[in-house]
Protein backbone atom coordinates (compact mmCIF):
# COMPACT_ATOMS: atom_id res chain seq x y z
CA UNK A 1 0.00 0.00 0.00
CA UNK A 2 1.48 3.58 -1.29
CA UNK A 3 0.48 6.37 1.51
CA UNK A 4 1.26 9.73 -0.68
CA UNK A 5 1.13 12.88 1.66
CA UNK A 6 -1.43 15.95 0.27
CA UNK A 7 -0.64 18.95 0.84
CA UNK A 8 -2.74 21.67 0.65
CA UNK A 9 -2.24 25.07 0.23
CA UNK A 10 -3.21 26.61 3.47
CA UNK A 11 -2.14 27.05 6.97
CA UNK A 12 -4.11 25.43 10.10
CA UNK A 13 -2.50 24.90 13.08
CA UNK A 14 -6.07 23.21 14.84
CA UNK A 15 -6.37 21.25 17.42
CA UNK A 16 -6.88 18.11 16.12
CA UNK A 17 -3.96 18.08 13.66
CA UNK A 18 -2.31 15.04 12.39
CA UNK A 19 -0.38 15.35 14.37
CA UNK A 20 -3.52 15.11 16.62
CA UNK A 21 -6.16 12.60 16.17
CA UNK A 22 -8.66 13.82 14.50
CA UNK A 23 -7.20 14.75 11.16
CA UNK A 24 -6.60 11.35 10.19
CA UNK A 25 -9.81 10.70 9.81
CA UNK A 26 -10.92 10.95 6.10
CA UNK A 27 -14.47 12.22 6.37
CA UNK A 28 -16.15 14.46 3.30
CA UNK A 29 -18.24 13.85 0.87
CA UNK A 30 -17.36 12.25 -2.64
CA UNK A 31 -16.62 15.04 -5.79
CA UNK A 32 -19.36 14.98 -8.16
CA UNK A 33 -16.76 15.18 -10.63
CA UNK A 34 -14.64 12.29 -9.41
CA UNK A 35 -13.73 10.20 -12.48
CA UNK A 36 -12.20 7.17 -10.94
CA UNK A 37 -12.52 4.67 -8.65
CA UNK A 38 -10.29 5.11 -5.05
CA UNK A 39 -6.66 3.38 -5.70
CA UNK A 40 -4.10 2.10 -3.44
CA UNK A 41 -2.86 5.40 -3.24
CA UNK A 42 -4.29 7.41 0.38
CA UNK A 43 -2.51 10.24 0.82
CA UNK A 44 -2.15 12.35 3.35
CA UNK A 45 -3.06 16.06 3.50
CA UNK A 46 -0.65 18.80 4.36
CA UNK A 47 -1.99 22.95 3.89
CA UNK A 48 0.00 25.55 2.88
CA UNK A 49 -1.54 28.60 3.23
CA UNK A 50 0.09 32.71 2.75
CA UNK A 51 -0.93 35.71 0.52
CA UNK A 52 0.48 36.12 -3.06
CA UNK A 53 4.38 36.86 -3.44
CA UNK A 54 4.90 35.99 -0.16
CA UNK A 55 7.17 32.73 -1.12
CA UNK A 56 5.08 30.15 -1.63
CA UNK A 57 6.59 29.01 -4.79
CA UNK A 58 10.33 28.94 -3.43
CA UNK A 59 8.54 26.97 -0.63
CA UNK A 60 7.61 24.32 -2.82
CA UNK A 61 10.72 24.25 -4.82
CA UNK A 62 12.42 23.17 -1.63
CA UNK A 63 10.17 20.57 -0.36
CA UNK A 64 9.90 18.68 -3.25
CA UNK A 65 13.70 18.74 -4.03
CA UNK A 66 13.77 17.32 -0.62
CA UNK A 67 11.57 14.37 -1.76
CA UNK A 68 13.27 14.53 -5.35
CA UNK A 69 12.53 13.59 -8.91
CA UNK A 70 12.19 16.34 -11.50
CA UNK A 71 8.97 18.46 -10.90
CA UNK A 72 7.04 19.53 -14.39
CA UNK A 73 3.83 20.78 -15.32
CA UNK A 74 1.49 18.25 -15.47
CA UNK A 75 1.14 17.25 -19.53
CA UNK A 76 -2.58 18.21 -20.65
CA UNK A 77 -1.51 19.88 -23.74
CA UNK A 78 -2.53 23.18 -22.88
CA UNK A 79 -1.97 25.53 -19.75
CA UNK A 80 -1.66 24.32 -16.36
CA UNK A 81 -0.72 25.29 -12.82
CA UNK A 82 -0.29 21.65 -11.81
CA UNK A 83 3.44 20.65 -11.31
CA UNK A 84 3.88 16.96 -10.77
CA UNK A 85 7.14 14.39 -9.86
CA UNK A 86 7.55 11.02 -8.91
CA UNK A 87 6.78 11.53 -5.43
CA UNK A 88 4.73 14.78 -5.98
CA UNK A 89 1.64 16.66 -7.21
CA UNK A 90 1.39 20.04 -6.51
CA UNK A 91 -2.42 22.11 -7.17
CA UNK A 92 -2.54 25.55 -6.72
CA UNK A 93 -5.38 26.96 -5.12
CA UNK A 94 -6.13 29.67 -7.35
CA UNK A 95 -7.59 26.76 -9.38
CA UNK A 96 -10.58 27.32 -7.05
CA UNK A 97 -11.48 30.92 -8.08
CA UNK A 98 -15.30 31.28 -8.84
CA UNK A 99 -15.09 34.22 -10.57
CA UNK A 100 -12.07 35.08 -13.41
CA UNK A 101 -10.57 38.30 -14.18
CA UNK A 102 -12.97 39.85 -15.32
CA UNK A 103 -15.83 38.60 -13.11
CA UNK A 104 -13.73 40.01 -10.15
CA UNK A 105 -13.73 43.08 -11.48
CA UNK A 106 -17.39 43.29 -12.29
CA UNK A 107 -18.06 42.03 -8.88
CA UNK A 108 -15.86 44.72 -7.45
CA UNK A 109 -14.41 41.70 -5.48
CA UNK A 110 -10.83 40.55 -5.01
CA UNK A 111 -9.68 36.74 -5.17
CA UNK A 112 -8.94 36.84 -1.71
CA UNK A 113 -12.54 37.28 -0.87
CA UNK A 114 -14.46 33.96 0.55
CA UNK A 115 -17.09 34.53 -1.72
CA UNK A 116 -14.57 34.44 -4.51
CA UNK A 117 -14.04 30.80 -3.94
CA UNK A 118 -15.22 27.04 -5.00
CA UNK A 119 -15.81 25.70 -1.52
CA UNK A 120 -18.34 22.53 -2.16
CA UNK A 121 -15.47 21.89 -4.85
CA UNK A 122 -12.34 22.58 -3.01
CA UNK A 123 -13.40 20.26 -0.30
CA UNK A 124 -14.59 17.55 -2.47
CA UNK A 125 -11.77 16.92 -4.33
CA UNK A 126 -9.36 17.56 -0.90
CA UNK A 127 -12.01 14.23 0.47
CA UNK A 128 -11.46 12.82 -2.88
CA UNK A 129 -8.05 13.04 -3.50
CA UNK A 130 -7.14 11.66 0.08
CA UNK A 131 -9.47 8.79 -0.55
CA UNK A 132 -6.93 8.23 -3.61
CA UNK A 133 -9.57 8.96 -5.99
CA UNK A 134 -8.87 10.99 -9.11
CA UNK A 135 -10.68 14.20 -9.51
CA UNK A 136 -11.51 16.37 -12.28
CA UNK A 137 -10.44 19.63 -10.84
CA UNK A 138 -10.95 23.55 -12.38
CA UNK A 139 -8.05 25.33 -13.84
CA UNK A 140 -7.55 29.54 -13.26
CA UNK A 141 -5.11 30.81 -16.10
CA UNK A 142 -2.87 33.40 -14.68
CA UNK A 143 -1.70 34.41 -18.02
CA UNK A 144 -5.59 35.16 -19.36
CA UNK A 145 -7.53 35.49 -16.26
CA UNK A 146 -10.02 33.06 -17.77
CA UNK A 147 -11.65 29.36 -16.29
CA UNK A 148 -10.17 27.41 -18.33
CA UNK A 149 -11.53 23.75 -18.98
CA UNK A 150 -11.62 21.20 -15.81
CA UNK A 151 -8.48 18.79 -15.68
CA UNK A 152 -8.00 15.28 -14.24
CA UNK A 153 -5.36 14.80 -11.52
CA UNK A 154 -4.64 11.52 -9.62
CA UNK A 155 -3.25 11.26 -6.89
CA UNK A 156 0.77 10.60 -5.92
CA UNK A 157 2.65 9.44 -2.74
CA UNK A 158 2.63 13.25 -2.33
CA UNK A 159 0.01 16.04 -3.06
CA UNK A 160 0.41 19.63 -2.61
CA UNK A 161 -2.78 22.16 -2.85
CA UNK A 162 -0.37 25.45 -1.80
CA UNK A 163 -2.59 29.04 -1.95
CA UNK A 164 -4.30 31.85 -0.42
CA UNK A 165 -6.73 29.87 1.85
CA UNK A 166 -8.21 26.63 2.05
CA UNK A 167 -8.32 26.47 5.65
CA UNK A 168 -10.82 28.55 5.62
CA UNK A 169 -13.81 26.22 5.13
CA UNK A 170 -13.88 23.54 7.83
CA UNK A 171 -14.13 20.84 5.46
CA UNK A 172 -10.91 21.55 4.23
CA UNK A 173 -9.25 22.14 7.32
CA UNK A 174 -10.91 18.42 8.78
CA UNK A 175 -8.87 16.81 6.32
CA UNK A 176 -5.45 18.09 7.08
CA UNK A 177 -3.45 16.03 8.95
CA UNK A 178 -0.29 18.91 9.27
CA UNK A 179 -0.34 22.63 8.37
CA UNK A 180 1.82 25.72 7.99
CA UNK A 181 1.45 29.46 7.49
CA UNK A 182 3.74 31.63 5.93
CA UNK A 183 3.61 35.16 7.73
CA UNK A 184 4.97 37.84 6.07
CA UNK A 185 4.92 40.64 8.17
CA UNK A 186 3.24 44.22 6.31
CA UNK A 187 6.53 45.95 6.76
CA UNK A 188 8.63 43.27 4.31
CA UNK A 189 5.78 42.36 2.23
CA UNK A 190 5.56 45.96 0.94
CA UNK A 191 9.67 46.10 0.85
CA UNK A 192 8.97 42.71 -1.40
CA UNK A 193 6.41 44.11 -3.69
CA UNK A 194 8.14 47.68 -4.04
CA UNK A 195 10.89 46.17 -5.28
CA UNK A 196 9.38 43.52 -7.74
CA UNK A 197 6.63 45.80 -9.50
CA UNK A 198 8.56 49.26 -9.21
CA UNK A 199 12.29 47.00 -11.13
CA UNK A 200 9.41 44.78 -13.47
CA UNK A 201 6.34 46.75 -14.22
CA UNK A 202 7.26 50.13 -13.62
CA UNK A 203 5.24 50.75 -10.44
CA UNK A 204 5.50 53.99 -8.54
CA UNK A 205 5.88 54.09 -4.37
CA UNK A 206 2.00 54.99 -4.40
CA UNK A 207 1.06 52.23 -6.60
CA UNK A 208 2.23 49.57 -4.58
CA UNK A 209 0.85 50.74 -1.63
CA UNK A 210 -2.87 51.05 -3.17
CA UNK A 211 -2.17 47.78 -4.26
CA UNK A 212 -1.35 46.63 -0.64
CA UNK A 213 -4.48 48.42 0.44
CA UNK A 214 -6.68 47.33 -1.62
CA UNK A 215 -6.19 43.81 -0.42
CA UNK A 216 -5.78 44.45 3.13
CA UNK A 217 -9.39 44.64 4.38
CA UNK A 218 -9.82 40.49 2.92
CA UNK A 219 -6.57 39.54 3.50
CA UNK A 220 -7.16 40.39 7.42
CA UNK A 221 -10.60 38.99 7.18
CA UNK A 222 -9.92 35.49 4.92
CA UNK A 223 -6.16 34.55 5.26
CA UNK A 224 -4.31 35.77 7.76
CA UNK A 225 -6.66 34.26 10.58
CA UNK A 226 -5.27 31.00 9.68
CA UNK A 227 -2.12 31.67 11.16
CA UNK A 228 -3.45 30.90 14.25
CA UNK A 229 -4.23 27.54 13.73
CA UNK A 230 -1.57 25.99 12.00
CA UNK A 231 0.93 23.87 13.12
CA UNK A 232 3.79 25.28 11.79
CA UNK A 233 4.37 29.18 10.92
CA UNK A 234 7.66 30.66 9.08
CA UNK A 235 7.85 33.96 10.29
CA UNK A 236 9.88 37.01 8.40
CA UNK A 237 10.43 40.63 9.57
CA UNK A 238 13.28 43.15 9.22
CA UNK A 239 16.54 42.66 11.15
CA UNK A 240 17.00 43.62 14.84
CA UNK A 241 20.62 43.42 13.61
CA UNK A 242 20.79 46.96 11.30
CA UNK A 243 18.26 49.59 10.82
CA UNK A 244 17.15 48.30 6.82
CA UNK A 245 14.10 48.44 5.51
CA UNK A 246 14.55 46.65 2.09
CA UNK A 247 14.10 43.46 3.27
CA UNK A 248 17.97 42.86 2.51
CA UNK A 249 18.37 41.63 6.19
CA UNK A 250 15.41 39.84 7.64
CA UNK A 251 14.67 38.17 10.98
CA UNK A 252 12.97 34.68 10.54
CA UNK A 253 11.50 32.70 12.89
CA UNK A 254 10.23 29.21 13.38
CA UNK A 255 7.11 29.25 14.93
CA UNK A 256 6.34 25.47 15.88
CA UNK A 257 2.74 24.02 18.06
CA UNK A 258 4.30 21.69 20.64
CA UNK A 259 2.37 18.34 21.06
CA UNK A 260 2.02 16.95 17.86
CA UNK A 261 3.13 13.96 16.02
CA UNK A 262 6.17 16.27 14.52
CA UNK A 263 8.91 17.22 17.39
CA UNK A 264 10.15 20.44 16.95
CA UNK A 265 13.64 21.67 16.32
CA UNK A 266 15.47 23.64 18.72
CA UNK A 267 18.82 25.35 18.68
CA UNK A 268 21.14 23.28 21.67
CA UNK A 269 19.26 22.31 24.69
CA UNK A 270 15.63 21.61 24.24
CA UNK A 271 13.29 23.92 26.15
CA UNK A 272 15.85 25.62 27.10
CA UNK A 273 15.94 30.17 26.37
CA UNK A 274 19.13 30.35 24.11
CA UNK A 275 20.86 33.03 22.13
CA UNK A 276 23.73 31.96 19.87
CA UNK A 277 26.07 34.71 17.87
CA UNK A 278 28.18 32.32 16.26
CA UNK A 279 32.01 31.53 15.96
CA UNK A 280 32.86 34.26 13.16
CA UNK A 281 35.94 32.00 11.92
CA UNK A 282 33.53 29.39 11.53
CA UNK A 283 30.50 31.16 9.45
CA UNK A 284 31.36 33.93 6.76
CA UNK A 285 29.14 36.66 7.63
CA UNK A 286 28.88 40.46 6.27
CA UNK A 287 27.93 43.33 8.54
CA UNK A 288 25.73 43.28 11.35
CA UNK A 289 26.63 39.17 11.04
CA UNK A 290 23.83 37.02 12.29
CA UNK A 291 22.55 35.90 15.70
CA UNK A 292 20.42 32.74 16.37
CA UNK A 293 18.01 31.94 19.16
CA UNK A 294 15.48 29.53 20.47
CA UNK A 295 12.78 29.26 23.56
CA UNK A 296 9.58 28.89 24.28
CA UNK A 297 6.78 30.68 24.10
CA UNK A 298 2.86 31.19 23.14
CA UNK A 299 1.01 31.61 20.04
CA UNK A 300 -2.41 32.95 19.88
CA UNK A 301 -2.95 30.77 23.17
CA UNK A 302 -0.82 27.14 22.20
CA UNK A 303 2.50 26.61 23.19
CA UNK A 304 4.95 26.80 20.98
CA UNK A 305 8.45 26.32 20.09
CA UNK A 306 10.76 28.92 18.53
CA UNK A 307 13.91 29.13 16.30
CA UNK A 308 14.98 32.37 15.25
CA UNK A 309 17.91 33.42 12.56
CA UNK A 310 18.68 36.96 12.40
CA UNK A 311 21.24 38.30 9.78
CA UNK A 312 22.68 35.86 6.62
CA UNK A 313 25.01 33.78 6.02
CA UNK A 314 27.46 34.44 2.86
CA UNK A 315 28.97 31.40 2.18
CA UNK A 316 26.05 28.48 2.46
CA UNK A 317 28.80 25.44 2.67
CA UNK A 318 29.80 26.83 5.92
CA UNK A 319 25.70 26.01 7.01
CA UNK A 320 26.77 23.09 7.84
CA UNK A 321 28.51 24.55 11.32
CA UNK A 322 25.00 25.65 11.99
CA UNK A 323 23.53 21.94 11.18
CA UNK A 324 25.48 21.07 14.16
CA UNK A 325 24.21 23.37 16.66
CA UNK A 326 20.76 22.42 15.76
CA UNK A 327 18.45 19.51 17.27
CA UNK A 328 15.49 17.57 15.73
CA UNK A 329 15.75 19.46 12.47
CA UNK A 330 14.32 16.10 10.91
CA UNK A 331 17.16 15.41 8.37
CA UNK A 332 17.94 11.50 7.96
CA UNK A 333 22.11 12.15 8.12
CA UNK A 334 24.62 14.97 8.77
CA UNK A 335 24.70 17.33 6.34
CA UNK A 336 21.77 17.14 4.83
CA UNK A 337 19.99 20.02 5.46
CA UNK A 338 22.86 21.72 4.25
CA UNK A 339 23.21 20.00 1.13
CA UNK A 340 19.77 20.70 0.76
CA UNK A 341 20.11 24.76 1.29
CA UNK A 342 23.16 24.56 -0.89
CA UNK A 343 21.05 22.91 -4.06
CA UNK A 344 19.15 25.64 -4.08
CA UNK A 345 21.33 28.41 -3.37
CA UNK A 346 19.69 30.35 -6.06
CA UNK A 347 16.39 30.48 -4.50
CA UNK A 348 15.89 33.83 -3.14
CA UNK A 349 16.10 33.78 0.47
CA UNK A 350 18.99 31.01 0.63
CA UNK A 351 21.18 32.69 3.02
CA UNK A 352 18.86 33.90 5.57
CA UNK A 353 16.54 32.26 7.93
CA UNK A 354 13.59 31.71 5.11
CA UNK A 355 15.87 29.34 3.62
CA UNK A 356 16.86 27.56 6.40
CA UNK A 357 13.58 27.50 7.98
CA UNK A 358 11.49 26.58 4.66
CA UNK A 359 13.93 23.35 4.43
CA UNK A 360 13.88 22.17 7.88
CA UNK A 361 9.46 22.68 7.76
CA UNK A 362 10.20 20.13 4.55
CA UNK A 363 12.14 18.31 6.66
CA UNK A 364 9.13 18.27 8.94
CA UNK A 365 6.16 17.60 6.65
CA UNK A 366 8.53 14.51 5.60
CA UNK A 367 8.53 13.17 8.93
CA UNK A 368 4.63 13.94 8.87
CA UNK A 369 4.62 11.92 6.30
CA UNK A 370 6.66 8.97 7.22
CA UNK A 371 4.75 8.59 10.62
CA UNK A 372 1.65 8.72 9.03
CA UNK A 373 2.49 6.08 6.34
CA UNK A 374 4.23 3.89 8.89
Amino acid sequence: MIYPLLLVGAAAFAPGSLLSQSRVAHGGASSAMMVAAPTAVKPVVIGIAADSGCGKSTFMRRLTSIFGGESKLLDIGRETNTLVSDMTTVICLDDYHKYDRTGRAENKITALHKDCQLWDKMAADVTDLKAGKTVSKPIYNHITGALDPDEEVSPTPIVIFEGLHPMHDERVNDALDLTVYLDITDEVKFAWKAQRDIAERGATMEDVQAAIDSRKPDFAAYVEPQKAKADIVIQVLFSDLVDDKTGKFLKVKLIQKKGITVPPAFLFDEGASTTWVPNPDKLTTSTPGVKFASYEDDWFGSPVSVLEMDGKVENLEEMIYVESQLCNTGTKFYGEMTEEITKNSDAPGSENGTGLFQTICSFKIREAFEAISA
